[in-house]
């Protein structure tokens, strides 16, 4: 077995790994043919796919958006580790759909805001209002990936 594939992630492997995580670098191309690279929160949403989507959000006008406008194409990548045998990630390469309806913008800055806190259950209404309150500046993302590479160097037991 090669090297690469003793270290890939199974599909069940990279969803708990987008579980344990919080922070998504997204690409997107900027109109000189440069990247543009930005960290965000996220959620893996629920889906029956084999690799869930990630659903995030952003100011409206943003750098990221005006890209993203031109090109609904990013790449996305999830990494750990300090040193080499603990290095894991997943990149992606993304199909991007945008949300824009006020309410589902709240939805989904509800869930990051409880998912960063630490919160399970009902929303505060505190933070719904506050959520609310943001959503008209903001829109939504959902990055469905159309490839992913993945890699997990634990499973080398230490080894090179």
């Amino acid at each position: 077995m090669s090297r690469r594939d003793q270290i890939r992630m199974s599909d069940d492997e990279v969803r708990a790994y987008f579980a344990q995580q919080r922070v998504i670098n997204v690409a997107t191309m900027n109109p000189n043919g440069r990247p543009h690279l930005a960290p965000l929160w996220y959620f893996p949403q629920e889906s029956r796919a084999p690799v869930p989507a990630l659903a995030t959000w952003t100011y409206r006008k943003s750098q990221k958006i005006a890209n993203l406008m031109r090109l609904p194409q990013a790449t996305v990548l999830i990494e750990s580790g300090e040193s080499y045998e603990q290095l894991r990630g997943v990149s992606m390469e993304c199909d991007v759909a945008f949300v824009e309806d006020t309410e589902s913008v709240a939805d989904i800055g509800t869930t990051l805001a409880m998912r960063y806190a630490g919160l399970e259950g009902e929303a505060p209404d505190e933070l719904k209002a506050g959520i609310a309150h943001q959503a008209p500046k903001r829109i939504g993302l959902v990055l469905t990936p159309t490839k992913i590479v993945s890699w997990d160097h634990t499973k080398l037991g230490g080894g090179y």
